[in-house]
């Protein structure tokens, strides 16, 4: 045994050794060294490896990340499929338009203080102008009424806004009615009205037509 032990090793044995250690550190160099760009998947990852440190901003696009990983400075638009996300993290401008719920309505403001008055309306003033027809009554109530017609026009610079008519004889029994009411229209615009009224009384009666007129 004490022979055995004083004995050195060959140059051969030497040699030999520092081969073999080469070989050694080469194939694991050469392993390394031939991983694929692109090859490491989601079974070569450990779970809950990757933290947000190791996230670069903005290069996420889809991978196993451990829990709470990704916060707000780690997401890129449109980037993140699948992911971890620590609560609370994201902030209003990660999400899409119309993504997030509308909040509660705010507190009803104060109310505004009243704006300045209009100006003043140029309705100006009305005046009544009216023409007249005598209507004989014929044969009283025989159902065969005199008529009578009357045209009553404002002036120039006014406008016609409403009309009425009425008879001279307002006893509560005669056949007295008015046949027709329209307003005569020039332009486009109205100017006047057209009366007509019927009598079948028996007696004469007169009928007048009033048209209001205003300078607009």
């Amino acid at each position: 045994m004490r022979t055995l032990l004083r004995r050195r090793p060959s140059p051969a044995m030497i040699v030999a050794c520092i081969a073999l250690l080469v070989a050694l550190s080469g194939t694991a160099v050469a392993t390394v060294a031939s991983v694929p760009r692109n090859s490491v998947g989601t079974l070569n990852i450990k779970n809950d490896a990757v933290t947000s440190a190791k996230i670069r901003n903005g290069q996420v696009r889809t991978a196993d990340l451990g829990n709470n990983a990704v916060n707000s400075t780690k997401v890129r638009d449109n980037s993140l499929t699948t992911f971890d996300i620590r609560n609370g993290s994201l902030l209003s401008v990660d999400f899409a338009p119309n993504q997030l719920p509308a909040g509660p309505p705010g507190a009803k403001g104060d109310k505004g203080d009243p704006g300045p008055a209009g100006p003043a309306g140029s309705f100006g003033p009305i005046t009544v102008r009216q023409s007249s027809v005598s209507i004989p009554g014929g044969v009283a109530e025989n159902s065969a009424y005199s008529t009578g017609t009357v045209t009553v026009n404002c002036q120039s610079d006014e406008k016609a806004i409403s009309a009425s008519a009425g008879w001279s004889d307002d006893a509560a029994d005669r056949e007295l009615w008015i046949q027709r009411l329209q307003p005569v229209i020039t332009s486009g615009n109205v100017t006047g009205f057209r009366g007509t009224g019927g009598n079948d009384s028996g007696n004469s009666s007169t009928f007048t037509l009033y048209v209001f007129c205003y300078k607009g």
